[in-house]
């Protein structure tokens, strides 16, 4: 388990973030050196083969493996969801979890598919956060609280993280907090979210006008600032998340527009905390393009999915394991017998 103890408050986290570690320099080299003996034209298995570099480089040895891969799926319900900003009731948050943990889920068929353990971390469901068009969404405390239960949620071992989201009103969490770190206008970054359009999505994008003008100039640019002001403890918990698995050398698959928000917010706060993580799809929220192009991500997929739940994160583990299997499995030109270019 990482060692969390002395992560207090927001300042002791922004300095953990500060002082990340970086890549394997010499995993690296060596998936980059075996990756042209391969029995292939140079470049042909375009994507995967990066993969297959990432993913040794990130794990800190080569070859890279993905035999254990944690999929966690956190979950929280907003105050601001009374605000009529969803178009289901805050009750359903509760209602997923327990479908989750019956196994009736899309993520749970996907995980069971993938051969991969997944675990639900619900926060504080019958205490939802404040509405933060009039408060901050969450206090220091519940805010360190939230992010501390997503490192927990990250064992050692995992040689791959997923990481996914339930919260009725999560995204509109997600667009205030991308309004309030890059920009542009509430409507860029507001959209259906669980189906709202017409007269209820106008309301939805002056909500998260509303809170961007109340709490934009009190976060200054600070990422952690705005999550904890704007966000919510699903999405504090998958920023904890993410750094717990950069401390433990595991390599991390986004999911969708709210973990990206969420993901946001670390890169905010320290250049380069995102370069152990993959954006796995394209979500059909429709700022999700915009958040992958500030954070300089390209997914893997583009299937138009948009349910979250870690859904799209976990389809694309097949993806990561056809890339180490290639690159682990396939024979150099020396050990073929074939002839390589001259």
């Amino acid at each position: 388990m990482i060692e969390i103890a002395h992560l207090t408050g927001l300042d002791e986290i922004r300095a953990c973030l500060l002082a990340l570690p970086g890549s394997d320099g010499a995993a690296r080299e060596a998936a980059r050196a075996r990756e042209p003996q391969l029995t292939k034209p140079p470049g042909a298995l375009g994507r995967l083969e990066e993969i297959a570099e990432w993913l040794a480089a990130w794990q800190g040895r080569h070859p890279p493996r993905l035999e254990t891969v944690a999929v966690r799926v956190f979950a929280a319900n907003h105050g601001v969801v009374a605000k009529g900003v969803s178009a289901y009731p805050a009750e359903v948050t509760a209602q997923m979890v327990a479908n989750f943990e019956a196994g009736g889920a899309a993520v749970n068929q996907l995980a069971r598919a993938m051969n991969a353990e997944l675990e639900v971390v619900a926060l504080d469901l019958e205490t939802p956060t404040a509405d933060f068009t009039e408060a901050p969404a969450m206090t220091e405390a519940e805010f360190t609280a939230a992010f501390l239960r997503g490192m927990a949620s990250v064992a050692d071992g995992a040689d791959l993280l997923c990481i996914g989201e339930m919260g009725i009103g999560n995204t509109t969490a997600a667009a205030a907090l991308c309004h309030a770190l890059y920009g542009g206008t509430a409507r860029d970054w507001t959209g259906p979210g669980t189906g709202v359009s017409g007269d209820a999505l106008d309301a939805k994008t002056r909500v998260v006008a509303d809170a961007v003008a109340l709490h934009g100039d009190a976060a200054a640019g600070d990422g952690l600032e705005t999550l904890r002001r704007l966000g919510g403890r699903e999405l504090a918990a998958m920023a904890g998340a993410i750094a717990a698995a950069r401390l433990g050398r595991t390599p991390v698959l986004l999911d969708g527009f709210v973990a990206g928000a969420a993901a946001a917010a670390l890169a905010a706060t320290a250049p380069g905390a995102l370069d152990h993580c993959l954006a796995a799809h394209l979500s059909a929220e429709p700022a999700h393009a915009a958040l992958l192009q500030r954070l300089e991500k390209r997914p893997l997929l583009d299937l138009g999915m948009r349910l979250g739940e870690a859904s799209g994160a976990t389809l694309c583990i097949g993806i990561l394991r056809a890339a180490v299997a290639c690159h682990t499995g396939m024979a150099t030109f020396a050990e073929a017998g074939v002839s390589d270019k001259e």
